[in-house]
């Protein structure tokens, strides 16, 4: 089964950049349990002051769609609402390897 990626752009509200980003940084936190997820990396844009970028490998999409569940990721969904102005899916990815991506299925 492949690896699964994905790079996703969130914009915050004006002014809220910076809240969205310790929301995103605690769910990436949260997925410190998660083997699936083998990487959820959170980064900002100097040229784009109230986005946020996203990219996440899992070891295959069911995985991700498994943890859209988990009650740790509803809770922080739940927190982000308020200060999301909107969400884009930048592309969907198929890693195969490099630097911290495990090459085992």
């Amino acid at each position: 089964m492949s690896k699964f990626g994905l790079y996703g752009k969130l914009t915050a509200i004006e002014g809220e950049r910076d809240t969205l980003v310790g929301i995103l940084l605690d769910a990436a936190k949260s997925m410190d349990d998660i083997n699936d997820c083998e990487l959820y990396v959170v980064n900002i844009s100097d040229n784009d002051p109230d986005s946020v970028f996203v990219y996440e490998v899992w070891s295959n999409e069911s995985a991700h769609q498994a943890s859209l569940s988990l009650e740790a990721t509803q809770t922080l969904i739940q927190r982000a609402k308020p200060i999301i102005a909107g969400m884009e899916r930048i592309t969907t990815l198929f890693p195969k390897g490099g630097k911290g991506i495990s090459t085992q299925s």
